[in-house]
C-alpha cells in the first residue's frame, strides 16, 4: 500500500474516535430536537458516566472511516496528478481549481464506503434503546439487503464530492497563505494544526444543510419495520403514521416550514467546534505519517 493510503486510513481513525462525542450531538439536533442546550448539556453528562455512551454509535465509523480516508487521499492525490498533467507547478489560480476538483472527485470515490457508514452511524446515533451499531446494521442487512445500505446515497455523495472540494481547496490555500507570510520552507506543526482545523470549519459551513437534509432521510420512520430500532425521529417530525419514506425534497419542504432557513443550521456550532478539533488533528496525523513514511 502507498504511503498517502496508510497516512489516510491513520488520520482518519484518530478523527472518529476524537470527533464521535460531538458528532452525537450534531445528529440530535439535526434530527429534530426542540431544545438544543440542553440536548448537549444532556449529551455530554452522559458522556462521562459511561464510556460506552462516548463512543455509542462509532464501532462502524472507526473501522470504516479509516478506509474511507485512505481511499479519499489516495483518490485525491491521483486525481491532482492527472489534471496537473505535466505542469510541475501550475499557476496560482489553476492550481487552487485542480485541487478543488480533485477534492470533489475524490469525495465521489468515497461514496462506496461513506454511504453505508453514514447510515448506521445516524441510527445508532438516535436509536431509541441505544443498541450498537453492529445491530444496526444486522437489521438493515436483513430487512433491505446490500441496497438498503445506499438509503440516501445520492444526497451524501453530493455533499462528499462538495464538501471535500471545499476541504483540500481550503487547506491548501491557507498553507501557501502562511507559509508565503513566512518565508518557510516547511510548515510548522502549529499551522498544521491551525490551516486543517480552518479547512475542517470551511468544508462543514459550505456543506451543513445537506448535511441537515441527509440525517433526517436516513433517520426517518418507516425505513425498517415497527421495531425497538424504529423511533428515531419524533412523529411531528416525519409525518406521523405515514409510512411512506420521503424524499430530499420532500424532507427539505418540511423543514422549512417547520424552522425556516435557521433549521438547516441547527448544529453548526458544535459542528464546527468538532470540526477544528477533529481535523487540526485528522490533517496533523497525515502529515506526519507521510513524512515517516516517506523518509524511512
Amino acid at each position: 500500500m502507498s504511503a498517502d493510503f496508510w497516512a489516510g486510513y491513520l488520520s482518519g481513525a484518530a478523527g472518529i474516535i476524537i470527533g464521535n462525542p460531538l458528532d452525537l450531538v450534531k445528529v440530535r439536533l439535526q434530527a429534530g430536537e426542540r431544545n438544543p442546550s440542553a440536548a448537549t448539556i444532556d449529551t455530554i453528562s452522559r458522556f462521562s458516566d459511561k464510556l460506552k455512551s462516548l463512543l455509542r454509535g462509532s464501532p462502524a465509523p472507526i473501522l470504516t472511516y479509516g478506509v474511507l480516508n485512505a481511499l479519499l487521499f489516495v483518490s485525491y492525490n491521483r486525481s491532482l496528478h492527472w489534471l496537473n498533467g505535466d505542469q510541475a507547478l501550475p499557476e496560482a489560480r489553476t492550481q487552487l481549481l485542480n485541487v478543488w476538483t480533485a477534492g470533489a472527485l475524490g469525495g465521489l470515490a468515497t461514496w462506496i464506503v461513506s454511504a453505508p457508514t453514514e447510515l448506521v452511524k445516524c441510527r445508532a446515533q438516535l436509536d431509541a434503546e441505544r443498541r450498537s451499531s453492529w445491530i444496526v446494521t444486522r437489521e438493515i442487512w436483513r430487512e433491505r439487503g446490500l441496497t438498503g445500505f445506499y438509503f440516501g446515497g445520492g444526497i451524501t455523495s453530493v455533499r462528499d464530492a462538495v464538501g471535500y472540494g471545499f476541504y483540500f481547496w481550503s487547506y491548501k490555500a491557507g498553507t501557501e497563505y502562511v507559509t508565503g507570510l513566512t518565508g518557510a520552507t516547511e510548515q510548522s506543526a502549529a499551522n498544521t494544526l491551525i490551516c486543517g482545523g480552518i479547512a475542517g470549519v470551511i468544508t462543514w459551513a459550505s456543506i451543513f444543510p445537506l448535511d441537515a437534509i441527509k440525517t433526517r432521510l436516513q433517520t426517518q420512520c418507516g425505513f425498517l419495520t415497527a421495531t425497538a430500532a424504529e423511533p428515531l425521529m419524533a412523529a411531528d417530525s416525519i409525518g406521523g403514521d405515514n409510512r411512506r419514506l420521503k424524499g430530499s425534497g420532500t424532507i427539505s419542504r418540511e423543514m422549512y416550514q417547520e424552522g425556516g432557513m435557521r433549521i438547516f443550521f441547527r448544529g453548526l456550532g458544535v459542528c464546527s467546534v468538532r470540526a477544528f478539533i477533529v481535523n487540526a488533528v485528522q490533517w496533523a496525523v497525515y502529515e506526519w505519517t507521510i513524512k515517516a513514511l516517506t523518509t524511512v
